[in-house]
């Protein structure tokens, strides 16, 4: 309580001497005049914000360009007779992480059912024993081709989350670091004038403002990507679900 109302006497002096104070100037000019370890956190935190906006910006551009080769790919694939041209139109549409399900998918297809061809001197029943194990492998295949493109969609997404975890908390190591600063400038000084204290609380409120800079966008962009992660996951479940149906009527 004695620090608030510390820091509101401190307030209502600046209405007398604001022009004249340590505030006055731009917040480049006071982040100048603050001390090394109040720029250490602050440059920490403005590399957060860089980095988790680099990620923002590239993920937005990621999933749109994969939204768009999905949409294309779907089409592609459910217009298509045979899978060898769905295959030829992958390389134009690399971006959908449906193409890496399918070439798994398709790549497994045909090695299984070379060896089909290869059991065609044994017994029927061993052939159609086979002929099931196949198509557990099949399966099998594209869990792990759908496990390597959701890893592919979800990466560096985790790191929103700490940025919006961690840097509040840094921003508050930056403001009691300033009030600290602010509290040692009146023992230094004996005198709790709006000119000893400025410095310090300056330090502390642009602590706070960096680290809620850097935390609020990180938090809605993680939520806002992650509900597309999800979304993309439900599009490769249910392209490897369709896949596996064909195979499993056509080739089995």
């Amino acid at each position: 309580m004695r620090t608030l109302g510390f820091i509101a006497l401190v307030l209502l002096q600046a209405q007398d001497g604001l022009t004249d104070s340590a505030l006055g100037g731009s917040v480049i000019a006071l982040v100048a005049r603050s001390g090394a370890l109040s720029r250490a956190v602050l440059l920490i935190l403005i590399l957060f914000s860089i980095a988790s906006w680099g990620i923002v910006l590239h993920k937005l551009w990621q999933y749109r360009l994969a939204k768009n080769h999905t949409v294309q790919f779907r089409n592609v694939f459910r217009r298509s007779s045979k899978f060898s041209e769905v295959q030829s139109a992958c390389e134009s549409l690399s971006r959908s992480p449906l193409v890496g399900v399918f070439q798994t998918g398709y790549a497994e297809l045909n090695a299984q059912m070379r060896d089909s061809r290869s059991a065609d001197s044994q017994p029927k029943d061993a052939a159609e024993r086979l002929t099931l194990r196949s198509i557990d492998a099949l399966d099998r295949a594209l869990q792990r081709a759908a496990t390597v493109e959701v890893n592919k969609i979800e990466s560096r997404v985790s790191f929103l989350a700490t940025t919006a975890s961690i840097t509040p908390f840094i921003g508050l190591f930056g403001t009691v670091w300033g009030i600290m600063n602010a509290f040692q400038g009146i023992a230094d000084t004996g005198s709790s004038s709006l000119g000893v204290v400025a410095p310090g609380i300056a330090e502390a409120l642009i602590a706070t403002a960096a680290g809620l800079f850097a935390a609020i966008p990180a938090v809605y962009f993680y939520n806002h990507l992650t509900h597309r992660v999800k979304l993309f996951v439900s599009e490769i479940d249910d392209f490897s679900l369709e896949f596996l149906n064909i195979a499993e009527r056509h080739f089995s």
